[in-house]
């Protein structure tokens, strides 16, 4: 299917691509595939701020954001 649909990318599937064909064989509207997604994540994030919350540490402090500097207003 993704070789018809996008024959000059080269794209590695995972989970959720298979994921998002069988959510439209079963007649989900595109726009609900996000939501389907965080769903299945929504217990992970939970345990991860739990953790950090219990440890007061970032789970993965190497981490370093490189976006813009946000406005921080008062």
């Amino acid at each position: 299917v993704l070789r018809v649909a996008k024959p000059q990318r080269s794209i590695q599937t995972n989970v959720e691509f298979y994921t998002a064909l069988l959510l439209e064989a079963a007649g989900f509207p595109k726009e609900a595939f996000s939501n389907v997604f965080a769903a299945g994540r929504v217990a992970g994030w939970i345990a991860h701020a739990r953790e950090q919350q219990a440890t007061g540490r970032l789970i993965r402090p190497q981490s370093r954001y490189v976006g813009p500097v946000p406005d921080l207003v008062a």
